[in-house]
Protein backbone atom coordinates (compact mmCIF):
# COMPACT_ATOMS: atom_id res chain seq x y z
CA UNK A 1 0.00 0.00 0.00
CA UNK A 2 2.77 1.91 0.77
CA UNK A 3 3.80 1.90 -2.54
CA UNK A 4 1.10 2.42 -4.70
CA UNK A 5 0.25 5.28 -2.32
CA UNK A 6 3.86 6.91 -3.31
CA UNK A 7 3.57 6.41 -6.88
CA UNK A 8 -0.03 7.48 -7.23
CA UNK A 9 0.82 10.64 -5.26
CA UNK A 10 4.57 10.87 -7.83
CA UNK A 11 1.94 10.66 -11.17
CA UNK A 12 -0.24 13.50 -9.51
CA UNK A 13 3.01 15.87 -8.88
CA UNK A 14 4.14 14.91 -12.73
CA UNK A 15 0.66 16.26 -14.37
CA UNK A 16 1.40 19.30 -12.09
CA UNK A 17 4.79 19.60 -12.88
CA UNK A 18 3.61 19.58 -16.81
CA UNK A 19 0.07 21.00 -16.88
CA UNK A 20 0.18 21.19 -20.34
CA UNK A 21 0.66 17.59 -21.80
CA UNK A 22 -3.32 17.09 -20.86
CA UNK A 23 -4.78 20.28 -19.58
CA UNK A 24 -3.78 23.30 -21.38
CA UNK A 25 -5.86 24.85 -24.53
CA UNK A 26 -3.74 27.98 -26.39
CA UNK A 27 -4.66 29.46 -29.20
CA UNK A 28 -2.24 31.12 -31.88
CA UNK A 29 -2.97 33.99 -34.43
CA UNK A 30 -1.24 33.02 -37.82
CA UNK A 31 -1.47 35.35 -40.12
CA UNK A 32 1.90 38.00 -39.86
CA UNK A 33 1.20 41.19 -37.70
CA UNK A 34 0.36 43.65 -38.81
CA UNK A 35 -2.11 42.95 -41.20
CA UNK A 36 -2.06 45.77 -43.91
CA UNK A 37 -5.97 45.52 -46.42
CA UNK A 38 -6.49 47.18 -49.36
CA UNK A 39 -9.67 48.88 -48.86
CA UNK A 40 -12.74 47.21 -50.45
CA UNK A 41 -11.20 43.95 -50.78
CA UNK A 42 -11.63 41.20 -48.25
CA UNK A 43 -9.01 39.61 -45.47
CA UNK A 44 -9.30 36.19 -43.85
CA UNK A 45 -7.61 36.16 -39.82
CA UNK A 46 -6.31 32.55 -39.22
CA UNK A 47 -5.70 30.76 -35.83
CA UNK A 48 -5.41 27.78 -34.49
CA UNK A 49 -6.02 26.17 -31.34
CA UNK A 50 -3.96 23.46 -29.76
CA UNK A 51 -5.37 21.59 -26.52
CA UNK A 52 -5.17 18.31 -24.68
CA UNK A 53 -7.03 14.75 -24.64
CA UNK A 54 -9.09 15.99 -21.89
CA UNK A 55 -10.12 19.61 -23.13
CA UNK A 56 -13.09 20.65 -25.23
CA UNK A 57 -13.59 23.20 -27.23
CA UNK A 58 -17.19 25.04 -25.14
CA UNK A 59 -16.84 28.38 -26.88
CA UNK A 60 -14.83 30.16 -29.41
CA UNK A 61 -15.68 34.48 -29.83
CA UNK A 62 -13.90 36.92 -32.40
CA UNK A 63 -14.20 40.26 -31.34
CA UNK A 64 -12.79 43.89 -32.29
CA UNK A 65 -11.70 47.04 -30.83
CA UNK A 66 -9.96 50.35 -31.55
CA UNK A 67 -6.52 50.22 -31.78
CA UNK A 68 -5.52 54.18 -30.61
CA UNK A 69 -7.58 56.41 -28.46
CA UNK A 70 -9.82 56.62 -25.60
CA UNK A 71 -12.47 53.88 -26.21
CA UNK A 72 -11.75 50.33 -26.27
CA UNK A 73 -15.07 49.16 -25.97
CA UNK A 74 -15.15 45.58 -27.92
CA UNK A 75 -17.10 45.07 -30.68
CA UNK A 76 -18.47 41.15 -30.83
CA UNK A 77 -17.94 39.91 -34.69
CA UNK A 78 -18.75 36.05 -34.17
CA UNK A 79 -19.52 33.51 -31.73
CA UNK A 80 -18.81 30.11 -32.64
CA UNK A 81 -20.23 27.23 -29.67
CA UNK A 82 -17.41 24.42 -29.65
CA UNK A 83 -19.84 21.56 -29.59
CA UNK A 84 -21.56 22.26 -32.87
CA UNK A 85 -18.97 24.21 -34.68
CA UNK A 86 -21.94 26.54 -36.11
CA UNK A 87 -20.62 30.43 -35.90
CA UNK A 88 -23.01 33.54 -35.85
CA UNK A 89 -21.30 36.63 -37.40
CA UNK A 90 -22.85 39.81 -36.10
CA UNK A 91 -22.01 41.75 -38.78
CA UNK A 92 -23.12 41.37 -42.58
CA UNK A 93 -19.98 41.53 -44.04
CA UNK A 94 -18.08 38.69 -41.20
CA UNK A 95 -17.84 35.22 -42.19
CA UNK A 96 -16.62 32.65 -39.76
CA UNK A 97 -15.81 29.35 -39.25
CA UNK A 98 -14.73 26.38 -36.75
CA UNK A 99 -13.51 23.12 -36.97
CA UNK A 100 -11.36 21.30 -34.08
CA UNK A 101 -7.96 22.77 -34.77
CA UNK A 102 -8.62 26.68 -36.52
CA UNK A 103 -10.98 28.76 -36.59
CA UNK A 104 -10.90 31.51 -39.51
CA UNK A 105 -12.65 34.92 -39.68
CA UNK A 106 -13.14 36.75 -43.39
CA UNK A 107 -13.58 40.33 -43.46
CA UNK A 108 -15.51 41.54 -47.51
CA UNK A 109 -15.34 44.80 -48.22
CA UNK A 110 -12.38 46.05 -45.96
CA UNK A 111 -13.34 49.82 -44.93
CA UNK A 112 -11.89 52.21 -42.46
CA UNK A 113 -14.52 50.84 -39.37
CA UNK A 114 -13.05 47.82 -39.99
CA UNK A 115 -9.41 48.13 -38.93
CA UNK A 116 -8.48 47.89 -35.02
CA UNK A 117 -7.41 45.07 -32.80
CA UNK A 118 -8.84 41.84 -33.37
CA UNK A 119 -8.78 39.08 -30.63
CA UNK A 120 -10.21 35.48 -30.58
CA UNK A 121 -10.80 34.28 -27.34
CA UNK A 122 -11.63 29.76 -27.08
CA UNK A 123 -13.19 28.71 -23.81
CA UNK A 124 -13.25 25.47 -22.35
CA UNK A 125 -15.54 22.85 -21.11
CA UNK A 126 -14.61 24.05 -17.48
CA UNK A 127 -14.98 28.16 -18.48
CA UNK A 128 -10.89 28.47 -18.66
CA UNK A 129 -10.32 31.10 -21.64
CA UNK A 130 -7.38 31.79 -23.65
CA UNK A 131 -6.76 35.05 -26.07
CA UNK A 132 -4.60 35.83 -28.86
CA UNK A 133 -4.66 39.42 -30.95
CA UNK A 134 -3.73 40.60 -34.09
CA UNK A 135 -3.23 44.62 -35.50
CA UNK A 136 -5.40 44.83 -38.83
CA UNK A 137 -4.83 48.14 -40.59
CA UNK A 138 -5.83 49.81 -43.98
CA UNK A 139 -3.21 49.57 -47.07
CA UNK A 140 -2.18 53.14 -47.34
CA UNK A 141 -0.77 55.06 -50.59
CA UNK A 142 2.64 56.58 -50.89
CA UNK A 143 2.30 60.45 -50.10
CA UNK A 144 4.59 63.07 -49.76
CA UNK A 145 7.87 62.15 -51.05
CA UNK A 146 10.64 64.24 -50.86
CA UNK A 147 14.92 63.96 -51.56
CA UNK A 148 17.39 65.52 -49.15
CA UNK A 149 21.19 65.84 -49.24
CA UNK A 150 23.65 65.09 -47.12
CA UNK A 151 26.71 66.66 -48.37
CA UNK A 152 28.87 65.81 -45.76
CA UNK A 153 28.66 61.62 -47.13
CA UNK A 154 27.85 62.50 -50.49
CA UNK A 155 24.66 61.21 -50.25
CA UNK A 156 20.92 61.71 -51.27
CA UNK A 157 18.37 60.39 -49.07
CA UNK A 158 14.44 59.60 -49.79
CA UNK A 159 11.45 60.31 -47.46
CA UNK A 160 8.18 58.86 -47.28
CA UNK A 161 5.07 60.02 -45.33
CA UNK A 162 3.32 57.13 -44.49
CA UNK A 163 2.28 54.69 -46.91
CA UNK A 164 2.40 50.53 -46.56
CA UNK A 165 4.98 48.56 -47.59
CA UNK A 166 7.11 51.42 -49.78
CA UNK A 167 9.39 50.40 -52.34
CA UNK A 168 12.35 53.18 -53.21
CA UNK A 169 14.46 53.25 -56.50
CA UNK A 170 16.64 55.81 -58.17
CA UNK A 171 17.00 57.56 -61.24
CA UNK A 172 19.56 60.03 -62.63
CA UNK A 173 18.26 62.05 -65.74
CA UNK A 174 15.84 59.45 -66.09
CA UNK A 175 17.97 56.95 -66.47
CA UNK A 176 18.59 53.98 -63.81
CA UNK A 177 21.32 54.48 -61.18
CA UNK A 178 24.82 52.99 -63.06
CA UNK A 179 28.03 52.17 -60.51
CA UNK A 180 29.41 55.51 -62.55
CA UNK A 181 26.92 57.39 -61.09
CA UNK A 182 26.48 55.58 -57.19
CA UNK A 183 25.50 52.57 -55.20
CA UNK A 184 21.41 52.36 -53.81
CA UNK A 185 21.66 50.99 -49.86
CA UNK A 186 19.57 47.67 -49.25
CA UNK A 187 16.73 49.66 -48.18
CA UNK A 188 16.23 51.44 -51.20
CA UNK A 189 16.28 54.96 -49.08
CA UNK A 190 19.93 56.07 -49.80
CA UNK A 191 21.59 56.80 -52.74
CA UNK A 192 25.64 56.97 -52.24
CA UNK A 193 26.96 59.06 -55.07
CA UNK A 194 30.20 58.39 -56.32
CA UNK A 195 30.44 60.96 -59.12
CA UNK A 196 32.04 63.98 -58.13
CA UNK A 197 30.99 66.63 -58.14
CA UNK A 198 27.52 65.70 -57.68
CA UNK A 199 25.37 67.11 -60.72
CA UNK A 200 22.39 66.81 -62.54
CA UNK A 201 18.81 65.87 -61.92
CA UNK A 202 18.37 62.95 -59.26
CA UNK A 203 14.29 61.22 -58.67
CA UNK A 204 13.40 59.08 -56.05
CA UNK A 205 10.39 56.85 -56.89
CA UNK A 206 8.16 55.36 -54.16
CA UNK A 207 5.90 52.91 -55.22
CA UNK A 208 3.29 49.93 -53.39
CA UNK A 209 0.19 48.17 -54.70
CA UNK A 210 -1.60 51.59 -54.86
CA UNK A 211 0.63 53.45 -57.32
CA UNK A 212 3.78 55.61 -56.78
CA UNK A 213 4.97 58.75 -55.79
CA UNK A 214 8.24 60.61 -56.65
CA UNK A 215 10.40 63.58 -55.75
CA UNK A 216 13.39 65.04 -57.52
CA UNK A 217 16.99 66.48 -56.32
CA UNK A 218 18.54 68.94 -59.33
CA UNK A 219 22.03 69.88 -58.65
CA UNK A 220 24.17 71.86 -60.98
CA UNK A 221 24.00 71.06 -64.44
CA UNK A 222 26.88 68.40 -65.69
CA UNK A 223 30.13 69.32 -66.90
CA UNK A 224 29.53 66.83 -69.79
CA UNK A 225 26.32 67.89 -70.81
CA UNK A 226 27.63 71.65 -71.32
CA UNK A 227 30.18 70.18 -72.99
CA UNK A 228 28.52 68.59 -75.35
CA UNK A 229 25.79 71.39 -76.12
CA UNK A 230 28.86 73.54 -76.82
CA UNK A 231 30.33 71.23 -79.19
CA UNK A 232 26.55 70.40 -81.27
CA UNK A 233 26.35 74.06 -81.44
CA UNK A 234 29.79 74.81 -82.78
CA UNK A 235 29.43 71.55 -85.29
CA UNK A 236 26.44 72.93 -86.51
CA UNK A 237 27.95 76.91 -87.16
CA UNK A 238 30.83 75.23 -89.17
CA UNK A 239 28.58 72.71 -91.12
CA UNK A 240 26.60 76.27 -92.58
CA UNK A 241 29.86 78.39 -93.03
CA UNK A 242 30.67 75.64 -95.24
CA UNK A 243 27.60 74.80 -96.86
CA UNK A 244 27.12 78.58 -97.52
CA UNK A 245 30.36 78.73 -98.67
CA UNK A 246 30.23 75.86 -101.31
CA UNK A 247 27.00 77.48 -102.22
CA UNK A 248 28.53 80.75 -103.02
CA UNK A 249 31.44 79.22 -104.67
CA UNK A 250 29.16 77.51 -107.13
CA UNK A 251 26.94 80.47 -107.60
CA UNK A 252 29.98 82.62 -108.23
CA UNK A 253 31.68 79.67 -110.86
CA UNK A 254 28.11 79.90 -112.58
CA UNK A 255 28.13 83.56 -112.92
CA UNK A 256 31.60 83.71 -114.04
CA UNK A 257 30.96 80.84 -116.84
CA UNK A 258 27.91 82.93 -118.03
CA UNK A 259 30.07 85.89 -118.27
CA UNK A 260 32.77 84.52 -120.50
CA UNK A 261 30.45 82.95 -123.12
CA UNK A 262 28.52 86.32 -123.43
CA UNK A 263 31.90 88.00 -124.13
CA UNK A 264 32.76 85.76 -126.20
CA UNK A 265 29.71 85.61 -128.52
CA UNK A 266 30.17 89.62 -128.82
CA UNK A 267 33.31 89.25 -129.86
CA UNK A 268 32.33 86.87 -132.46
CA UNK A 269 29.41 89.40 -133.41
CA UNK A 270 31.93 92.09 -133.96
CA UNK A 271 34.37 90.27 -136.36
CA UNK A 272 31.73 88.87 -138.18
Amino acid sequence: MDLQYFLSWRVALLLLLVPCGLHCMTVHILNKEPVHVIPASSVTLRARIEHGPLEEVSMVTWEREPETGSSHEGVTLATCPGRSFKCAPTRPNVGVNLDQQETTLQINKFSEADRGVYSVTVTDHKGAKTRAQCIVRKYEAVHHVSVSINVSHSSLVCGEAWGTDPHFSWLHERVAITQTVGTVSKDGTTLFVTRSPICGHFTCMVSNELGYSSATYTATPCETEGRGTTAAVVCAAVLLLLCGGALAFLLWRRRSHSYRGERLHEHLDDTI
